[in-house]
């Protein structure tokens, strides 16, 4: 076995280091969860971690890890007798972003329990777990529904598995830390939710601490063996304080003046519902047990805030994590003693009426897409610059507000990612048929089994009651869920479009549907075209704030390349299909249609859109023609690739035009 980077060597990641001490103190605060840049040493320190986690006293031969102390009742390898026991490290239990619902809870042996009436369990990675770390690196890559199975069992310290009518339950506390890029994909707030405290980290912009980095990770790479030596007093030091922090927490008592602040903290942030305030409460408890005391002070709590709070302000993806740090001053000096020193005593003022200054909270977590609209001057029609643009280009205008969008979706059954969009194939949905399995069963279709196995039980020998079921009879159910889809938004930004100030409802109608894509677990990229070239603006991603920053700084303004854009869009549509096959692409084209430049641009764009249509490629055009006289070239364009036009107006939800619908194939058969 490899030796890990010693946990005291990381240099600087104070926050982190410090979140998570403070769950292997008191796992009961939640877990972590780690955002950041690549390279950050985000999983070197959670590897780190589990070196220093005190040592666990587990039941012997217990596949489930039972405290010999307090054995769980309902443990499946139990009852267990009293005596035998054995003491082993901490587990550090890594869940790979591929892995099955069978790995994550464990399966059930199907066939033996339908043909014997036994619970042949075998234990999955929430098991080995258990009074351990559970480490799921870019978790925000995780299929949904097994990060949900994950933070339920995480948060009830039980993992449920229920089979036709077969169930197992086994205790699953572990500390729970997860690690992401944002630049590939958020969580959905109610996901980040879960996790106790969150951690923002990021690589030092400092010379000298950028060296030490460097030299200890060689120092490392050339002797592990030598390098954990030299830092074996470190660890055993920080070891020893986690176990007088582990004793003492139950001792350290939280008063009425420190609920207050933590209360007031969270009404003036207006987080949702009560977790915050629970997850503040015991991380102010683990952190005075960490500094030796065995009271929580105000600096207690403002920490606390600091670590539970950024990450539940977030109300949509194009919302930055954060808190106002003076604003956090002021509720707490509000609602605490004199200069924050004794938020228990009892002469405290108490709170004054409003939960804090002016209590709303400042500006600075605004949905983005403000934009620079001090200056807009307009383009005429053909696109062509006037005097105070420069060269044809505009500032960047300011998005309208996001609204709900109607949804669209691609025709037919796909097998892709899952997601909330489009009709597939998926482990998860209503039932639609059955097949014999391939490979291990995952899903049984009981009628189908049973019919399978029927028609055989004279000629197998049965004699009592039970059906004799073997191998050959098992059916795997079918299943119909959703998937996600690669949305790929081709905007016009020429000159015709800038002109009466419709960018602004442009990038408005855009940034709704990135919200709706990212509601639906879609993958999205944005190519732009304008003057006389088209650009990849954004390359197919996960993280659709990040294409919400490059439509915010969209500059318009020159001719209108319509047939580059489309030939751009059909180049990126042929590169992602050879790197994920499976995940079908909806295109989504935004213009008004028109097309200038070069000779003969109406035909070329003509010939460019039959592209798509000769490949299948579900499209829609959203048509932004404004003004009392349409040209309905939008509408022509749409034909050309075979999908449908819908106007601004009617791409809202809540429009009488805007009833929901399928992207319709021309193609497909009436």
């Amino acid at each position: 076995m490899s030796t890990p980077f010693p946990f005291t060597a990381v240099v600087g990641q104070d926050d982190l280091r410090l979140a998570l001490l403070l769950n292997a103190v008191s796992p009961a605060v939640g877990g972590v969860l780690v955002r950041g840049e690549k390279g950050t040493a985000k999983s070197t320190a959670v590897r780190a971690l589990s070196a220093l986690m005190p040592e666990v006293d587990v039941v012997s031969g217990c596949r489930f890890s039972c405290d010999p102390d307090s054995p769980d009742p309902g443990c499946p390898d139990g009852p267990h007798e009293p005596g035998a026991f054995a003491s082993r490290p901490a587990r550090m239990v890594e869940l790979p972003v591929g892995a099955s619902e069978d790995r994550l809870v464990g399966a059930l042996d199907i066939e033996r329990a339908l043909a014997e009436g036994v619970k042949a369990f075998e234990p999955g990675l929430l098991a080995d777990a258990h009074r351990g770390i559970l480490y799921v690196d870019e978790v925000n890559l995780l299929h949904d529904h097994l990060v949900d199975l994950l933070l339920d069992a995480a948060a009830m310290g039980a993992s449920y598995v229920e089979r036709e009518g077969v169930s197992v339950r086994h205790a699953a506390r572990f500390l729970l830390v997860g690690t992401m890029n944002p630049e590939e994909g958020e969580l959905r707030p109610q996901l980040l939710d879960r996790f106790g405290l969150t951690v923002e980290v990021a690589a030092s912009r400092e010379p000298d601490q950028r060296v030490e980095v460097v030299r200890r990770r060689l120092a490392h790479d050339d002797d592990p063996a030598g390098f954990a030596v030299r830092w074996a007093d470190e660890e055993a030091a920080v070891r020893a304080r986690i176990v007088a922090a582990r004793e003492l927490l139950p001792s350290v008592r939280l008063g009425d003046g420190a609920l207050r602040q933590i209360a007031a903290t969270c009404a003036a942030f207006e987080v949702d519902g009560m977790r915050a305030d629970i997850v503040m409460a015991r991380t102010a408890t683990a952190l005075a047990a960490w500094a030796g005391r065995t009271e929580v002070l105000a600096e207690d709590v403002r920490q606390a805030a600091l670590l539970a709070l950024p990450h539940r302000r977030r109300r949509n993806p194009f919302d930055a994590p954060g808190l106002d740090e003076d604003k956090l001053d002021e509720t707490l000096e509000e609602f605490g003693g004199q200069d924050g020193d004794g938020p228990d005593g009892d002469d405290d003022p108490g709170p004054g009426p409003g939960g804090g200054p002016g209590g709303q909270p400042e500006p600075d977590d605004a949905p983005r897409g403000d934009g620079d609209a001090a200056a807009r001057p307009e383009a005429g029609e053909d696109g062509e610059p006037q005097p105070s643009g420069g060269a044809g280009e505009q500032s960047p205008a300011r998005a309208a507000e996001p609204f709900r969008t109607k949804v669209l979706s691609v025709p037919g059954l796909g097998e892709g990612a899952a997601g909330r969009r489009s009709r597939a194939r998926a482990e998860h949905g209503r039932t639609i048929g059955a097949r014999r399995p391939r490979g291990a069963l995952t899903k049984l279709h009981l009628a189908a089994t049973v019919q399978a196995a029927a028609p055989h039980q004279r000629a197998r020998g049965r004699s009592g009651p039970g059906l004799v079921v073997r191998r050959d009879d098992l059916r795997q159910a079918t299943r119909e869920g959703r998937e996600g889809n690669l949305v790929l938004f081709v905007v016009d930004a020429s000159g015709s479009m800038a002109a009466r100030q419709r960018m602004g409802a442009v990038k408005g109608a855009v940034l709704s549907l990135l919200l709706d894509a990212y509601q639906r677990r879609d993958k999205v990229g944005l190519v732009t075209f304008r003057g006389s070239a088209a650009d990849v603006a954004l390359p197919p991603t996960s993280s659709v704030d990040a294409a919400a920053v490059r439509l915010e700084s969209l500059p318009t303004g020159g001719r209108t390349p319509l047939a580059a854009g489309l030939l751009k869009a059909h180049e990126v549509l042929r590169v992602e299909r050879l790197r994920d096959p499976a995940r079908r692409a909806l295109v989504v084209v935004v213009t008004d249609g028109r097309a200038t430049g070069g000779p003969e641009p109406v035909a070329l764009a003509g010939r460019a859109a039959r592209l798509f249509a000769a490949e299948g490629t579900a499209s829609v055009v959203v048509d932004c023609e404004s003004g009392p006289v349409r040209l309905g070239l939008a509408g022509q364009l749409a034909g050309e690739l075979g999908g449908t036009a819908v106007t601004l107006d009617e791409l809202r939800a809540d429009s009488i035009a805007g009833l929901v619908k399928d992207v319709q194939d021309s193609r497909r058969a009436a």
